[in-house]
């Protein structure tokens, strides 16, 4: 059996400013890395003695969430720049009121780019496919994963087994520091045992 856990990063600058996230490079707040210590402390307790892999975006607030998780749990963090949040293009440095006020393309389907240099939902879900399946497929039984909001809403659809147009339709997004609990039976049969579980915080 193969266990999942997703983890949201934490409280960043970004949401505390009013800027838009993506591709820019914000740090955790102070509150953020407190909030990513409780969730280390919280899964070590649950995980303590199985050997754990752990994977995450390179970007800075997905790898600060993750080196205080590993710190509890003795490994080192995988960085893999396929786990990096959904590119918004030029949107990137600007604040959230900016994005609303120069929206491109209004996004109504799964191949719309907000901005003409942005990803659509379909080029984001092709960025992160050969990373699920090499997790998916590989040996390790207990992986963590770091990840951003809108990549990891991806990452659900995917175990469930949706479509990439199922986004224009329904979405799982969860909140910051959310964890996620999903199992890989030896039959194949996939289950999600719980979704952005924010109890880690506390």
């Amino acid at each position: 059996m193969k266990h999942i856990i997703t983890v949201q990063h934490t409280q960043s600058v970004h949401h505390t400013n009013g800027m838009v996230g993506s591709w820019t490079d914000w740090d955790l707040t102070a509150h953020g890395r407190a909030q990513a210590e409780r969730i280390g402390s919280n899964l070590y307790d649950e995980l303590s003695g199985r050997d754990v892999v752990l994977y995450a975006s390179d970007l800075k607030r997905a790898r600060q969430t993750a080196e205080a998780i590993a710190k509890h749990l003795g490994v080192e963090p995988i960085l893999r720049r396929e786990l990096r949040e959904r590119n918004l293009g030029k949107c990137c440095g600007e604040s959230v009121q900016w994005l609303r006020e120069h929206i491109e393309c209004p996004e109504k389907t799964v191949d719309d780019r907000l901005f003409s240099d942005a990803e659509s939902r379909r080029d984001a879900w092709n960025r992160l496919l050969p990373f699920f399946e090499e997790v998916m497929v590989g040996g390790d039984e207990t992986v963590i994963i770091v990840s951003h909001g809108d990549l990891l809403s991806i990452w659900n659809a995917m175990f469930l087994g949706l479509p990439v147009e199922s986004f224009e339709r329904v979405d799982i997004h969860g909140p910051a520091g959310g964890v996620s609990h999903m199992f890989v039976y030896d039959d194949g049969k996939r289950r999600i045992r719980s979704i952005s579980d924010m109890s880690y915080m506390l």
